[in-house]
């Protein structure tokens, strides 16, 4: 699955779309960035309620094609602004992390 496609995938909405589209690698489920730093596959998605640039400074060290924000939490600007930065993907979604990883671990297989 490339980058492009995963919002659409997913049902979700794409927040911030200024991004290289590359082939995802795998997924990560975390809210503790420490664990995603150590367990996240480079070029790929965290799946994540953790919204906050601090997230997307994660994200540009793992080389994170996306971050996927669960729950329809709200995202703060500056997020955006470091995603746009980083090149990451920010997507927004209603469900739940256990259903966005559900959906994607068939495709994705990590």
């Amino acid at each position: 699955m490339k980058t492009s496609e995963l919002a659409g995938f997913l049902g979700a909405r794409c927040v911030q779309d200024r991004f290289e589209d590359r082939t995802i690698a795998g997924a990560y489920t975390s809210d503790l960035l420490s664990d995603a730093i150590a367990h996240a596959p480079d070029d790929g998605v965290l799946i994540t309620i953790q919204a906050h640039k601090n997230t997307v400074a994660v994200g540009s060290l793992k080389d994170l094609c996306a971050i996927v924000i669960c729950n329809n939490r709200p995202i703060p600007d500056d997020m955006i602004e470091a995603a746009r930065d980083e090149g990451i993907a920010l997507i927004l979604t209603s469900e739940s992390q256990f259903a966005v990883s559900g959906k994607l671990y068939p495709v994705l297989g990590t």
